[in-house]
């Protein structure tokens, strides 16, 4: 028997049509209290050796319908994640494929599931130089995880590391998985050399309400956290409140903002020089840290990007820009592709939550290059 499900952990989808594989019609659902409208996850049954044409109906109506070069995430034990052919004819969005089991999932992009978030925190947590507290609740009653590693000395630097703001960007999480993972391993020189300079304070995933409830940009409340960094308020955005205050609390010396992006097939940096504060130091560290990441890491690059804010006209209500301008510190934000990686296309997994955890574990080494300079 054929069925469609999204009621599953980061589950969005709504059944049009579901009585024939061969013309199963889909429509993505708006995220929680809010217009945006992107990202997908549901899992398909009933269908071992179909030919299966799956249609979402109003890919057109969707929030950034950049999807011409885009293919669906598909896996049938959720481990193994490879792409679909996906066609966008100026509406709808089709894929095509055939089942070789029963039940397959496809996603916008492969979701980081909240019970993988507790194991991952659950691990880092029993190394000994990782420190577990949560900041608050989010609005809808979940524990803001937070990750403190390494020890205090009035020397070290602060260097916070904060991901997944914009929920339907779970490769922001995977890039955390890999990021924490090599910051733990006693064995890894440059993770040991880091612990010798700076403090680490990690947030591995700041929405996870609107993750749960597979929303591509908000809150349970409709918010889009990153446009609360002026004035987060504990009723609508208490997920940036409660973290800006340990913020305040602590220090900032370097922040990292981890998101992934819908239309840019590259990985990237997003900077400050908008801020009306920026600086000739905040420039020169920004520049060594992308030219020590490019040297790092063959999957990124800074000829693809963002155009860059003019002078005094950045958007402090954006992490990234509040964190450089009430800090004074390098705060970047990262960037990860939907599509691919074009410098490096994979054409069987995309640009992969594999690929997503090692360039997480890239970005100790362009750290290390400028911690000493903060």
């Amino acid at each position: 028997m054929l069925s469609i499900s999204s009621n599953l952990d980061s589950g969005n989808i709504e059944v049009v049509k579901a009585d024939n594989p061969s013309d199963i019609q889909v429509e993505v659902r708006k995220d929680t209290n809010s217009d945006f409208l992107q990202y997908f996850f549901f899992r398909i049954s009933g269908v071992e050796g179909e030919s299966c044409k799956v249609t979402i109906v109003n890919a057109s109506e969707t929030t950034y319908p950049f999807w011409k070069e885009y293919n669906t995430y598909a896996s049938y034990d959720k481990q193994n994640w490879f792409l679909v052919d996906t066609e966008y004819d100026g509406k709808q969005l089709i894929m095509e494929f055939d089942a070789v089991h029963s039940s397959i999932y496809l996603a916008y992009y492969p979701p980081y599931t909240y019970e993988q978030h507790l194991e991952l925190v659950a691990e880092c947590q029993s190394h000994a130089l990782c420190k577990h507290s949560v900041l608050g609740q989010t609005v809808q009653g979940r524990d803001i995880d937070f990750l403190k590693i390494g020890f205090d000395t009035k020397y070290k630097k602060k260097v916070w590391v904060i991901a997944r703001q914009h929920p339907g960007e779970s490769m922001a999480e995977w890039f955390m998985q890999g990021f924490l993972k090599r910051l733990l391993d006693d064995s890894d020189p440059v993770a040991r050399k880091l612990h010798q300079e700076a403090v680490f304070y990690v947030v591995p995933n700041m929405n996870i309400d609107g993750s749960i409830l597979g929303n591509l940009r908000s809150n349970a409340a409709g918010a889009n956290l990153n446009r609360e960094w002026l004035n987060p308020s504990l009723e609508t955005s208490p997920e940036v409140y409660h973290v800006l205050c340990k913020m305040d609390e602590v220090g900032l010396d370097m922040c990292l903002d981890v998101h992934g992006d819908e239309e840019i097939p590259y990985n990237f940096i997003s900077a400050a020089e908008g801020i009306p504060n920026y600086s000739p130091k905040i420039a020169k560290l920004e520049k060594d840290f992308i030219e020590a990441w490019i040297r790092n890491s063959p999957d990124f690059q800074d000829k693809y990007g963002y155009d860059k804010d003019a002078p005094g006209t950045a958007d402090l209500r954006i992490c990234t820009p509040q964190l450089a301008e009430r800090f004074g510190a390098l705060a970047l934000t990262i960037e990860m592709p939907f599509i691919d990686n074009h410098d490096l296309p994979d054409p069987m997994h995309g640009w992969s939550p594999q690929r997503s955890e090692k360039l997480g574990s890239s970005v100790l080494n362009p750290i290390l290059e400028v911690v000493k300079d903060l």
